[in-house]
C-alpha cells in the first residue's frame, strides 16, 4: 500500500529543485513509462491502476487506486501508469557525429520537441547551458514522446565546452550563409540559440560558421520557432 510519504516525494519531482536534491524524476502514461522501463535509465519505483498494461515487466510495480494515482500524477487526467526514475549521469559526448548544441532555451515543450527530432534524425547528444530549461520536467519529458529514452541530454557550461571542442561549430542565425550552400562536415556542433534573443554573445564569439534558412515567403515572418528551425537543420544536415 503507497504511503502518504511517498505519495508525497512523486509530486515533489514536479519540481526541479527536488528532482536534483533527490536524483529522481516521474514519467507518465503508458507510452512514456514503457519506453523508459526499456531503457538504460534505472527504475526507482512503478505505480499503476492496472498492471496489465505493463505485463512483461518483471520488476516490483504497485497497484494503486484511481483516486492515490490522481493524488500523485502531475496531469489533469492521469493515465493509468506512473513510474519513477533516476537521472542519468551522461557520458562525454561521441565526437564521432554531430551534436546539438542549445543555449539558453526557456521553453520545455520546444526542448522535448528538439531531443524528439534528434532521436528522429539519429543524433545521440545534446549538450544543454546551465540556463536551459530541464530535460526532465514533465512537459519536455512529454514532448519528448518517449525520445528521452534513447537521446542523452547533459548540462554544462556552454561557453567553456564549445572552447574546449574540435569539433567545427555551427550556429543557426538568420543572417547566416544558407544552409543549402554550406558545405556540411561529417561531423560538428549544430548550436540553436533561446527563443526570443537568439544565441547568447559569449557563444556567438566560439562560433566557426553562421547558417541560417533561407525564406521563400514574403517578409513578413519575423523567425521561426526553434523547435522547427531544429528540424529543418538537422534535415539538411542529414541530407
Amino acid at each position: 500500500m503507497i504511503t502518504t510519504k511517498q505519495i508525497k516525494l512523486i509530486k515533489s519531482l514536479q519540481q526541479k529543485k527536488f528532482r536534483n536534491q533527490h536524483g529522481l524524476f516521474v514519467v507518465e502514461g503508458i507510452k512514456m513509462v514503457r519506453e523508459l522501463l526499456e531503457s538504460n535509465f534505472k527504475v526507482n519505483s512503478v505505480y499503476t491502476t492496472d498492471v496489465s498494461v505493463v505485463d512483461y515487466y518483471d520488476g516490483p510495480i504497485e497497484l494503486v487506486t484511481a483516486d492515490e494515482l490522481r493524488k500523485m500524477s502531475g496531469l489533469s487526467n492521469p493515465n493509468t501508469i506512473l513510474g519513477v526514475f533516476e537521472i542519468a549521469k551522461v557520458e562525454k559526448p561521441d565526437v564521432t557525429d554531430w551534436i546539438l548544441a542549445v543555449d539558453t532555451l526557456r521553453d520545455p515543450g520546444n526542448l522535448g520537441t528538439i531531443i524528439r527530432l534528434c532521436d528522429w534524425f539519429g543524433i545521440k547528444y545534446v549538450v544543454c547551458s546551465s540556463t536551459t530549461v530541464d530535460c526532465y520536467n514533465p512537459k519536455t519529458l512529454q514532448a519528448t514522446m518517449g525520445s528521452i529514452a534513447r537521446v542523452k541530454v547533459g548540462y554544462t557550461d556552454l561557453t567553456a565546452y564549445l572552447k574546449k571542442t574540435e569539433l567545427p561549430i555551427y550556429g543557426a542565425f538568420m543572417n547566416g550563409e544558407s544552409i543549402r550552400d554550406a558545405k556540411l562536415p561529417k561531423k560538428g556542433i549544430l548550436v540553436m540559440g533561446n527563443e526570443a534573443n537568439g544565441i547568447s554573445t559569449e557563444v556567438q564569439h566560439l562560433i566557426s560558421s553562421k547558417i541560417s534558412i533561407p525564406q521563400y515567403g514574403e517578409q513578413t515572418a519575423e523567425s521561426l520557432n526553434v523547435a522547427s528551425a531544429t528540424a529543418i537543420l538537422l534535415n539538411e544536415i542529414r541530407r
